[in-house]
């Protein structure tokens, strides 16, 4: 994959770089739009394509035999490989400080995962200066872009007092705009015994502190951390100061958690592994996202939810990384894809849908997840022919190049790009 100079201009200086300028990406052997209307079923697979990306957006999607003659500040060469959007990882708790390598290690002789282990992370990272938060949140955030990823969910949920809440949304904030409030991850340890308590300080000091700082408030509603009125109240005082509602729901127990999320008007109830017919139901008649989080299942030998039965009810399905030091530490999107059609009984076709527009439609947002016309330019080329290949070769480095709103993420040292017997030439 090459970048050359068009019409006598330089390949990538600043304009590009910085995603004002312009960009043709040309011989694109496979593009996924997520358009129907552009080319071939639900994912508007167009071939032997080319993509036209003005100032971050995309301004033309053709065949490449016809790419619009003069435009471009650089050409993008992709030598036949396939491109899809940018991936939409709408469920994060990347900021936080050390990890549970013990526990998960544990975990996989026997002991089950409860809600309770969050504690241990909740001490370390109130314990952590803000360098460290930071540190590793970046760390987490370059990885994630590495296999692909271009928007970046990113929840609170580690500190538990208001102090410590608005400050791990301030330092996500400086990495991503989807910020979520999620002081009702736990009850914190101050307060157990009185939950109550708990609640009304989430509910009052720790929202008016942490509200202007976040795009979304969260409720781990769930036995062992907030039952179905609590989740509620928080919830509602959420909502009252402006932010959208998103809910951690039937995770390890069928319960209250999807209901509460649709009489709230969630974007998305996450989890969804025990679900029954009447939250099937629910989901599917309203405007609520399941947000399916495979690698936890995976890392914690839960049952896998049903993406099979969910997507046969009509409902809307995203996949996300859910990545967090105790159940699920990974930033891998492609890995989520591989899980979910080899363990969540969906197709190759719906397993990248739900991992870009699917995440899209998560954090209500039109602008990513797809490649129409006007959508912001997150592109990603892959190593393959196809992006069947996100299933078909799990494990495996794909990802090839990344851009963000038409600006080049990367590249990453030990990338597949450096050193390969296809780099720039």
């Amino acid at each position: 994959m090459a970048e050359r100079p068009v019409a006598g201009r330089p390949v990538a200086g600043r304009p590009v770089a910085d995603g004002s300028g312009s960009i043709v990406f040309r011989h694109i052997g496979e593009l996924v739009t997520n358009d129907p209307s552009a080319g071939e079923g639900p994912l508007g697979v167009r071939r032997q394509a080319a993509l036209v990306v003005e100032t971050g957006r995309v301004a033309w999607v053709g065949a490449d035999s016809v790419t619009p003659q003069g435009v471009g500040d650089a050409v993008v060469d992709v030598d036949g490989r396939a491109v899809v959007p940018g991936f939409v990882d709408s469920h994060t708790h990347a900021v936080f400080a050390g990890d549970r390598a013990p526990e998960f290690a544990a975990r996989m002789a026997g002991r089950p995962y409860e809600a309770g282990g969050i504690s241990a992370t909740v001490e370390a990272t109130r314990n952590a200066d803000d360098h460290e938060l930071r540190a590793t949140l970046e760390r987490l955030a370059a990885e994630a872009a590495s296999t692909g990823t271009t928007t970046l969910e990113c929840k609170s949920g580690y500190g538990l007092s208001v102090e410590d809440e608005a400050r791990l949304l301030r330092i996500a904030g400086t990495v991503t705009d989807e910020t979520t409030f999620l002081g009702a991850h736990m009850v914190a340890p101050e307060y157990m015994g009185h939950p109550d308590d708990y609640v009304a300080l989430v509910c009052g000091e720790m929202l008016d502190a942490c509200a202007p700082l976040a795009r979304w408030v969260d409720v781990f509603c769930e036995r062992g951390a907030f039952d179905a009125d609590q989740s509620a109240e928080v919830l509602r005082a959420g909502t009252r100061r402006g932010l959208g509602a998103r809910v951690h729901a039937n995770q390890l127990a069928p319960g209250p958690g999807v209901r509460v999320a649709v009489e709230a008007g969630a974007a998305s109830a996450d989890h969804c592994t025990y679900l029954r017919e009447e939250d099937v139901a629910l989901l599917a008649e309203s405007r609520t996202v399941a947000t399916l989080l495979p690698a936890c299942d995976f890392s914690t030998r839960a049952p896998y939810p049903d993406a099979r039965r969910l997507l046969d009810a009509g409902v809307p399905v995203a996949l996300a990384t859910d990545c967090n030091p105790g159940s699920s530490y990974t930033t891998n999107m492609p890995l989520c894809i591989a899980l979910g059609v080899r363990e969540l009984r969906m197709t190759p076709e719906e397993a990248l849908a739900a991992a870009t527009a699917g995440g899209a439609r998560a954090l209500r947002r039109d602008d990513i997840g797809h490649l129409r016309i006007g959508a912001r330019a997150d592109v990603v080329v892959l190593d393959a022919p196809s992006y069947l290949h996100l299933a078909y070769r799990p494990g495996v480095q794909l990802v090839a190049g990344v851009w963000r709103a038409g600006e080049r993420v990367g590249p990453w040292q030990g990338g597949p790009w450096q050193g390969g017997p296809w780099q720039a030439r």
